[in-house]
């Protein structure tokens, strides 16, 4: 991290939060397996301090065959009752299912939009959100985008998908860049070139349409 600026605050209280946001946390991730490590974790995280989460993330990497979509949606009850023992994750049965069955909805995005990403990306219309808010307590809860986003993942049986949970996903993930303006990670973020959106981005886009219609 440059001398000049200040971080954003949340990441101060340990070196592996600093880590976290000066190399990951903001950047934009279009990679399927890496967008749903980031849900998941993101999911994992309701009720517990964002440092427990990634402490336990290699925990959760070897419990979740490194969240490839395809191996965990095969993973069976035999399966969770062993991880709900596992102290390497967050031993909460109703997260642990969730993972599988997200890991399920994955793969239907995939096979109906051509990737996970493709569909994400079309809530912010494959450009992130630029924040620019100068003080941590002006960074939303949620937004317009991850309500919808909220939505549209439930509608295709994700779970621990709400919208706070959904924007902190978009945070994470870069479709958003909620670093203030003093971090110098905040223009560092801002000028990563974002790759144009591709074919599976407008079928994204009508699958979009089309479980904002059905969640009426």
């Amino acid at each position: 991290m440059p001398a000049a600026g200040k971080r954003c605050a949340w990441a101060e209280g340990s070196d592996m939060e600093r880590t976290y946001h000066d190399t990951e946390w903001g950047v934009p991730e279009h990679d399927d397996r890496a967008l749903f490590e980031l849900l998941t974790l993101e999911g994992a995280q309701a009720g517990l301090s964002w440092r427990t989460i990634l402490a336990k993330r290699d925990g959760y990497r070897d419990a979740f065959a490194n969240f490839e979509p395809a191996r965990v949606a095969r993973l069976s009850k035999r399966h969770v009752d062993a991880l709900v023992g596992n102290p390497a994750i967050v031993r909460h049965r109703g997260k642990i299912e969730s993972v599988i069955a997200n890991a399920k909805a994955v793969l239907e995005v995939q096979a109906d939009v051509g990737s996970f990403s493709a569909f994400v990306w079309s809530f912010v219309d494959g450009m992130p959100r630029q924040g620019g808010r100068r003080h941590l307590a002006d960074v939303p809860a949620t937004s317009p985008e991850s309500l919808a986003l909220s939505k549209a993942l439930a509608a295709r049986g994700f779970k621990f998908v709400g919208p706070t949970i959904c924007y902190a996903f978009m945070q994470a993930a870069g479709l958003v860049n909620d670093h203030v303006v003093g971090c110098p990670r905040h223009a560092a973020v801002r000028a990563i070139e974002v790759p144009p959106t591709s074919s599976s981005g407008s079928r994204a886009a009508k699958a979009r349409k089309g479980s904002a219609a059905s969640s009426r």
